[in-house]
């Protein structure tokens, strides 16, 4: 057999190793999508990019950490994901806070999602979406007409540098009056408020707006869980605001003073409504806040110390 004979038996043999691997990543099923909160934006004005992708039970999604940085459109934080029930497999959800800068239609470039079931991997593209960017410039900036310059040095009856011995003498007086009050003020001391007692002030400065009674209950749902963020990043340091929910369950998935459940459980609801959109009525959005009320409440009792005679009593 010459070698000429040999090459096509290779590349036969080199297909049919490969038939496999591209067959089992086209069986996975997959649905994707990609919104945006705003058609039109303006250059520099934050705006969100919503997608969703729906996969087997089984499967994991890996979203990209953030817009590809060489476009006109660029992420301003790392996207949130979080996870939503479906009746026909799983979906997942991301959400990426970004802006555009510069003016007309820009695309929206995402990078490649992959989906892997299994030993299969499939790569989720979502080409052609685009956000209008309008200027934030008059309309008729191009058209005006500046005024002629004025000569350096204007003819003046007072010299120049008696001026700027009245500004420097004025600029003297102010420092010495500034560096004399500091002398006699007192630093002030730190005020330090209790996680707790703040939680619950804010708790009550929230129920006086009265929102659930004025049709908003989604801000409602977003201020008490904020309540409950402020008061988890109070007691932990290693929990701090900017992590998002999946992130502040895992930092504080250790910590036995927190229903861990019962958290995610406000979280995950909690992120729906605020980023998802969803519709929240008024008895789930008073339910949700009786919850994070119970959530500082149950931290800060099985914070606090066992008295002495319970520990004799106990042992």
């Amino acid at each position: 057999m010459t070698a000429m004979s040999k090459a096509p038996l290779f590349v036969i043999a080199l297909l049919g190793a490969l038939l496999p691997v591209v067959a089992g990543a086209q069986q996975i099923p997959v649905s994707a999508g990609l919104t945006l909160d705003h058609d039109s934006v303006r250059v520099g004005d934050p705006f969100r990019v919503f997608v969703s992708i729906r996969a087997p039970r089984g499967a994991t999604i890996e979203f990209p950490t953030a817009l590809d940085s060489a476009g006109t459109v660029q992420s301003l934080d790392p996207r949130a994901v979080f996870a939503q029930n479906d009746s026909i497999g799983f979906r997942q959800n991301a959400v990426y806070r970004v802006a555009a800068w510069d003016i007309g239609r820009q695309p929206i470039r995402m990078p490649d999602i992959t989906v892997r079931l299994g030993g299969a991997t499939r790569t989720v593209s979502l080409p052609g979406y685009a956000v209008f960017v309008a200027t934030v410039l008059p309309a008729d900036s191009a058209q005006r007409i500046p005024k002629p310059a004025r000569a350096l040095f204007e003819h003046s009856m007072i010299p120049w540098w008696l001026w700027a011995l009245i500004a420097a003498a004025i600029a003297l007086i102010l420092g010495l009056w500034a560096w004399w009050r500091r002398r006699r003020r007192k630093a002030p001391a730190d005020v330090h408020i209790d996680p707790y007692v703040r939680a619950q002030r804010d708790f009550q400065r929230i129920d006086t707006l009265g929102l659930v009674e004025a049709g908003e209950r989604s801000r409602y749902v977003a201020l008490v869980v904020d309540v409950l963020r402020e008061y988890i990043a109070d007691r932990f340091t290693n929990a701090p605001l900017a992590l998002t929910s999946t992130e502040l369950l895992s930092a504080t998935r250790d910590v036995r003073t927190l229903p861990h459940d019962r958290l995610m459980r406000v979280l995950n609801e909690a992120d729906l409504v605020k980023f998802a959109k969803r519709p929240v009525s008024a008895e789930r959005s008073r339910d949700m806040g009786h919850e994070a009320r119970a959530l500082v409440e149950h931290e800060h009792q099985a914070s606090q110390p066992v008295p002495a005679a319970a520990e004799e009593q106990a042992a």
